[in-house]
């Protein structure tokens, strides 16, 4: 029986997506890896993880944002230990494509969820630990490269100061946890938290990057228990591989960060 009750389910806003790989699901826990037009790099990070035995402790999805490089197909993915792949056909960007994975994964009956960047700037190591935190209770795991044990390589000045001394303090301040990385992607959430109404992730106001900065501000707000555990994050040298880019963007993020902390988003 499941643990969605129905009239909630319905009122679920979620894009249209196709999901040309589904191999069913086989462990309580599953990781969800956000892509668009990744290259080589998504296919570096499965291969990391593969290295590191992910797939025989939780099930790999890839959500596709609409990837254009091949870098998504199949049978690929299937050789790399991946799971699911779901395609995104309705509007959007990185929350669109939450929506749909968080879903399908609730769906499927995973009791949490961990979620990292398919860009290969994380170092999929530490998704056990993640995963420990979920079975010990944690319903929000956060990865942080700025405390102790933390591992933060080539990460540029701007970026550095706009976390450190702007997004993470306002978060903090705002939802009452002290967080110390609050942009990145690399976190894991439980069901129950995923489900609760009061949260209520499923809505098409979170389109673009606006879930992570209200999920961050509302969980420990809703008395969800929090914790951030040491990660590396490295970005090469001389690149910075991200979809946030331009003053434009930039200004875009900082917006989005003020009104999760006002109450814009809540339920």
């Amino acid at each position: 029986m499941s643990d969605i009750a129905p009239e909630a389910r319905a009122s679920w806003q979620i894009p249209d997506f196709d999901a040309p790989l589904w191999l069913g699901r086989e462990h309580p826990w599953c990781v969800v890896v956000p892509v668009i037009n990744e290259g080589e790099r998504i296919q570096k990070l499965l291969q990391r993880m593969q290295a590191c035995g992910i797939s025989k402790l939780a099930d790999i999805i890839i959500v596709d944002g609409g990837s254009s490089d091949g870098s998504t197909n199949p049978a690929t993915l299937k050789n790399l230990d991946v799971s699911g792949l779901l395609v995104k056909k309705g509007p959007g960007k990185l929350s669109a494509q939450l929506r749909c994975a968080y879903a399908f994964a609730l769906d499927h009956g995973y009791q949490g969820i961990v979620t990292i960047d398919g860009n290969d700037k994380d170092d999929p190591e530490a998704i056990p630990r993640f995963i420990q935190a979920l079975q010990k209770g944690v319903d929000f795991v956060q990865a942080s490269r700025f405390i102790s044990g933390g591992i933060a390589e080539n990460t540029p000045a701007s970026r550095y100061f706009a976390i450190r001394f702007i997004h993470a303090p306002v978060l903090s301040i705002a939802s009452g946890f002290h967080w110390t990385d609050t942009t990145q992607g690399f976190r894991a959430y439980s069901r129950q938290m995923l489900l609760d109404r009061k949260i209520s992730p499923f809505r098409e106001i979170f389109s673009a990057y606006e879930l992570l900065a209200y999920l961050s501000y509302k969980a420990p707000k809703e008395g969800y228990k929090c914790l951030e555990i040491p990660t590396t994050r490295r970005y090469p040298a001389g690149e910075v591989p991200t979809k946030i880019s331009s003053f434009r963007g930039n200004i875009s993020v900082l917006s989005t960060l003020f009104r999760a902390c006002l109450g814009r988003y809540d339920a």
